[in-house]
């Protein structure tokens, strides 16, 4: 499907409070008014034919997200002056993709935030995150007490 009526992100234009902040042949660098108090100067960087994920982007979508993410970055250096950036893909309901359309967050950090420090593993690392049955921890369950190298 290269295009989704009902899509947010193919629609782009449908969003009063959705800014079009940069543009090329594939791809758009978006910015929404509604995240701009708490993630000041985040955006996406969408390709123009619905994609669901970053799994179906052609090779010409795929390197215009690339130059895209470059020019964005130009464009935060010149407008909010990050110290840094968080930028990341979101696949799939379990990893929180909300909108079924492809896209790429690029999300500046700044010292002075509550979360500076703090990325993606930060959240993803923490204890009670861990599955109860990864097949790795069944593993680390049945090999306790044995040393390695030992044979039994």
């Amino acid at each position: 499907m290269s295009y989704d009526l009902n899509c947010p992100l193919c629609n782009p234009h449908q969003d009063i409070e959705q800014q079009i902040v940069l543009e090329s042949k594939t791809c758009y660098f978006l910015q929404h008014n509604r995240h701009q108090d708490v993630l000041e100067g985040s955006g996406l960087i969408v390709p123009k034919k619905h994609r669901q994920d970053i799994f179906e982007l052609t090779k010409e979508e795929w390197n215009d997200t690339y130059n895209m993410l470059h020019e964005a970055k130009k464009v935060l250096q010149e407008t909010v002056s990050p110290d840094g950036y968080t930028i990341g893909w979101n696949v799939g309901k379990v990893s929180n993709q909300e909108i079924p359309h492809c896209h790429l967050h690029v999300i500046p950090r700044y010292h002075d935030e509550p979360l500076a420090g703090k990325g993606i593993r930060y959240w993803l690392k923490q204890e009670n995150n861990r599955r109860e049955n990864s097949p790795r921890n069944k593993n680390k369950k049945n090999n306790r007490g044995r040393r390695s190298g030992s044979y039994e």
